[in-house]
């Protein structure tokens, strides 16, 4: 799998983004981490047309999955992915987001997915905080105890895994989140946890064999 993760939105990088992907190449838009109780239905929708706008202004082809009309199924959701050449996951809440990725399956499909060296995976914010191996590192950040959804009311820690440290984005950056973060930075150092940090503008490319 090939990943573009981005602090902020599509971060400094945006000339490597579209030679990670070929013209017309298909994008499944993940909002769910907007689908926080403290998230409007208007900024979830404005930030999510103004995304799905770029990408398609690169020459790529955007759809919005909504991972809710693929809560219990997973079978649905792994036939829809295999029209995708990648997906962009955008920020939020990643609590939120990690239990959308639960209830629909897409964490298992992920898995697949993950070994496929064309596979695209794109995103920021909470969209790169759910691939390391927990949510611990965030906990200050993003509430873990938001349940938009009647199916959960448990937090889920467990992170993708595909990193074994933790992501913190929005560092020293003009960002709402910005001290929040600098307060997880300085609980990851107390409690010895390995994390990497990103400024807003900054992107990190990751591939896999």
């Amino acid at each position: 799998m090939k990943y573009y993760l981005s602090s902020y939105k599509f971060g400094n990088c945006v000339d490597s983004l579209k030679q990670m992907l070929p013209k017309g190449a298909r994008i499944a838009h993940i909002n769910n981490a907007r689908d926080s109780k403290t998230i409007s239905k208007e900024i979830r929708n404005k930030h999510l047309k103004e995304e799905m706008v770029f990408m398609d202004s690169l020459g790529f082809i955007s759809e919005h999955l909504d991972l809710k009309n693929y809560f219990y199924k997973k079978s649905q959701l792994r036939k829809k992915m295999d029209s995708f050449n990648g997906v962009w996951v955008c920020g939020g809440n990643a609590f939120v987001l990690r239990q959308a990725m639960k209830l629909s399956g897409f964490d298992n499909i992920f898995n697949e997915l993950h070994f496929k060296k064309d596979f695209f995976y794109g995103g920021y914010s909470a969209g790169i905080c759910v691939l390391s191996d927990s949510l611990k590192y965030i906990q200050s950040v993003d509430k873990p105890n938001d349940f938009p959804y009647k199916e959960i009311n448990e937090t889920i820690w467990d992170g993708l895994n595909v990193f074994s440290y933790g992501i913190l984005p929005h560092y020293k950056s003009n960002h709402p989140e910005s001290e929040a973060i600098g307060k997880a930075v300085n609980h990851c150092i107390d409690n010895k946890w390995l994390f990497k940090t990103l400024r807003d503008g900054e992107v990190m490319i990751h591939k896999t064999n």
